[in-house]
């Protein structure tokens, strides 16, 4: 059997699509990449061994075509699919149309998608396995009625989700059963619109938390393994900013328990490939719960590659076509690391900012590292995810990782075109941020000292 599949296409576009193909190559696999006509210049498209491009008017849907994409990869004689993030890297129908078509889907099969892409079963599996969950780990709610029975068996203020949901749509607080009944209303609604589905649950909300995460990857003798973890608490509305790993000041303790519910999480459902376990840590008491887990690679699987000595892709592509690990594989985690996402938003207002980039020069340094979908002559359009690139940094200890990232972020030139380095760079100047003791609530507080600032600066103007 071969280590690697011998052929590839990459179901997905731009920094990720261009990531799995640089490893890819270097393997020997040959690689199909797949674009829509607004993606023709970028440098994913050149990169690979082959690029096809896709047809249909709306960029969008062309990367969500998944019969389009399986018929290219059986004429262009690829003997397997990897879906990057995003897309259809969670579809479970498209996982199992590539297996129908004869391929190898990079990445765990159909039915284990369908489990943990819907929160109510995949909270329902991981509680059987013994890993602590927030509320009941039993059906949907249906009624106004049972969210608020729900509500008062776990205590306010809870937290209103949609099962099939995801990128915080449709997430809702309440304080109080009137509140809850509206929130439950609403999140109900528009999980139908959003994602097909409007089942619902609760659970407890925790006001100063942490977002830790796992890396897994699952092999077929059922074997888990388990990664230093990732901290994702920078993040605004929901959205991901800046990731670190390891997290800072995390107990010892609490951080092999970390890695033991991650193992039991995924072993609760026979994982296969690499996966993500994210958990909500409550700074106050120390617990921590479930939140989901994601059935691909992640954004910031960059931060554990640096810290591990690992290519989670090459990984990913060895566990495809033998099951295992390559040979030798025993990862050491050395060291510290940061991903800041830069995007081309508004730095202030964080509206969408699409426009071509006239110039491109990216750090370079000891422990620098950037994935990037982009170049200069390139253009970030309308029609996708605002990112833009993910500069990484490693350092021997949190300060000197710190430093290189800040560095790094100043260093990272992107001419015409506006992104959010100056909010990155306000986030990682914070005295919270500096010393490691921040939560998911970081980012609001930014931006209303800034607010404040920005008053308080006016008001100066108006005196003066």
């Amino acid at each position: 059997m071969n280590t690697f599949p011998e052929s590839l296409l990459i179901a997905n576009r731009g920094e990720i699509a261009r990531r799995i193909i640089r490893t890819a190559n270097q393997l020997g696999v040959r690689t199909i990449a797949v674009y829509h006509k607004v993606d023709a210049s970028l440098p994913y498209v050149a990169e690979a061994s082959e690029a096809v491009e896709l047809t249909g008017e709306i960029p969008v849907q062309a990367y969500l075509d998944g019969a389009q994409i399986v018929k290219i990869a059986q004429a262009t004689g690829a003997t397997s699919v990897h879906p990057g993030y995003g897309f259809l890297a969670e579809n479970a129908g498209f996982a199992r149309a590539v297996a129908q078509a004869g391929l190898t889907w990079v990445g765990p099969s159909a039915e284990i998608i369908e489990v943990m892409g819907d929160k109510v079963e995949s909270r329902r599996a991981v509680a059987a396995a013994g890993v602590p969950i927030s509320g009941d780990a039993g059906a949907a709610l249906e009624t106004g009625d049972e969210a608020v029975a729900e509500a008062e068996r776990v205590g306010y203020p809870v937290m209103v989700k949609a099962s099939a949901g995801g990128g915080g749509i449709g997430m809702a607080v309440a304080h109080t059963a009137e509140e809850l009944r509206v929130a439950f209303e609403n999140t109900k609604s528009m999980a139908g619109r959003s994602f097909g589905s409007d089942r619902v649950f609760v659970e407890r909300f925790v006001a100063s938390a942490r977002h830790v995460e796992i890396q897994v990857l699952g092999l077929d003798d059922g074997t888990i393994i388990a990664f230093g973890e990732r901290d994702c608490s920078t993040q605004r509305r929901h959205q991901k900013l800046v990731e670190e790993s390891p997290a800072p000041h995390l107990d010892p303790a609490v951080r092999a328990q970390l890695r033991e519910a991650a193992i039991a999480a995924a072993g609760s459902v026979g994982y296969r490939n690499a996966g993500t376990v994210e958990f909500l840590l409550d700074t106050v008491s120390g617990d921590f719960v479930f939140l989901e887990m994601n059935t691909r690679i992640q954004v910031e699987h960059p931060i554990t590659e640096m810290t591990h000595g690992v290519d989670l892709i090459e990984q990913q592509l060895s566990i495809a076509a033998t099951g295992s690990t390559t040979s030798g594989f025993d990862p050491q985690q050395q060291g510290h690391a940061f991903e800041l996402r830069i995007c081309a938003e508004d730095p202030k207002k964080f509206f969408p900012r699409p426009g071509p980039i006239d110039g491109w020069s990216e750090p370079t340094g000891p422990g620098i590292r950037v994935d990037s979908g982009y170049q200069a002559g390139t253009e970030v359009t309308q029609h996708f995810d605002s990112l833009v690139a993910k500069a990484c940094a490693w350092g021997e200890n949190r300060e000197e990782a710190l430093a290189r990232a800040t560095q790094a972020l100043s260093d990272f030139s992107i001419q015409g075109l506006v992104t959010n380095q100056p909010f990155l760079k306000s986030i990682l100047e914070t005295e919270e941020f500096i010393a490691g003791q921040y939560d998911t609530g970081l980012v609001e507080t930014i931006q209303q000292r800034l607010k404040a600032q920005a008053k308080l600066e006016k008001l100066a103007q108006r005196s003066a």
